[in-house]
């Protein structure tokens, strides 16, 4: 009865989220008595990387190489994780809350006949049942939900589990699943990023957000060269009403309408902190907020509060975090 893992690449590398995902599996596993047995699914060769998987606690790795899986398929993985997790009868399967692992995990729930559990933030095991944590009523509150389901399927936000060597054997084998019964109807032939892509706001470990107190898209510079000063730690973040106000793109948004990140640093500059706002960002390890008005909203949440002109105070703050960082 192992936990089951999904690691998630990306151009054929694993992601820091795969990482997080068998780091929580051993959390898990440790606490029932069991093993975790990751998977990795990608292009041929994709067990060259998979191995490294066995540093966070990965007892087993299995890996699904074809050309195939060189692109995510919903039907194809489904089809091929929910037969694995049949056959192998695994206590829990969990996933990374990404874009990727939110569609697919409540897939492989449905197939399975159970229940998803999204957004977990942490996991433990009490008296041989799998106790989850995650927020509800927009992060006004953390619920800790006892999982009856077999398999329980979950899906842990990004940034919630730090990444921890737990050295296991990591020993790597195919997946011992037919291909033949998943649907390939849709094939997904190329993935476009946009130009000049940077870190994704919902994984990065720092982020500087900015709302409609910076005036004018154009003072959004001062942003970006505050998220530039962590030297590629540090994603740019925007609240809805400047993404509405066509200042930023939406993949930028953070919010219950945008996305839900969990950062070690959250930088919220020139934002009131509407409740929308608020439920998308609650969950940061620190909350640093640069306001001129000392009324707002958002210094309720914070754990620094700057009170001032934005226009003063950020650059200040690049140059000093250079100086640190640099």
């Amino acid at each position: 009865m192992a936990i089951f893992a999904f690691a998630e690449t990306r151009e054929g590398e694993l992601r820091k989220v795969a990482q997080e995902v068998v780091t929580a599996a051993r959390i898990l596993a440790d606490g029932l008595g069991t093993e975790v047995v990751a998977a990795v699914l990608g292009k041929p060769g994709t067990s060259g990387v998979a191995a490294e998987l066995g540093r966070f606690g990965a007892d087993r790795v299995v890996t699904g190489e074809s050309e195939a899986f060189d692109k995510y398929h919903p039907e194809g993985f489904t089809t091929v994780i929910a037969t694995f997790l049949k056959e192998s009868g695994c206590e829990a399967a969990i996933f990374p809350a990404t874009s990727l692992g939110r569609d697919l995990a409540p897939r492989v729930a449905a197939r399975m006949g159970v229940e998803y559990l999204s957004e977990v933030t942490s996991l433990s095991a009490e008296g041989g049942q799998i106790v989850a944590t995650r927020p509800k009523y927009a992060g006004k509150l953390n619920a800790q939900v006892t999982v009856t389901a077999k398999p329980a399927v979950l899906a842990v936000r990004p940034n919630s589990f730090n990444p921890a060597e737990n050295a296991r054997a990591g020993t790597v084998e195919p997946i011992p699943v037919s291909m033949e019964g998943a649907d390939w109807g849709v094939i997904v032939r190329e993935i476009r990023a946009a130009a000049g892509e940077k870190m994704d706001v919902a994984e990065a470990p720092v982020i500087v957000a900015g709302g409609r107190g910076l005036g004018s898209p154009e003072n959004f510079k001062i942003i970006e060269d505050l998220a530039d000063a962590f030297h590629g730690r540090a994603a740019v973040g925007a609240s809805r009403a400047v993404v509405d106000a066509g200042w930023r793109p939406h993949a930028e948004q953070v919010g219950q309408t945008g996305k839900t990140v969990s950062p070690t640093l959250y930088f919220a500059i020139g934002i009131s902190g509407a409740i929308q706002h608020l439920a998308g960002m609650r969950s940061s390890r620190f909350i640093v907020a640069i306001n001129k008005d000392p009324e707002a909203p958002i210094f309720k949440v914070a754990d620094y509060g700057i009170v001032g002109d934005l226009n003063q105070i950020v650059p200040r703050l690049a140059e000093e975090v250079r100086k640190v960082v640099g």
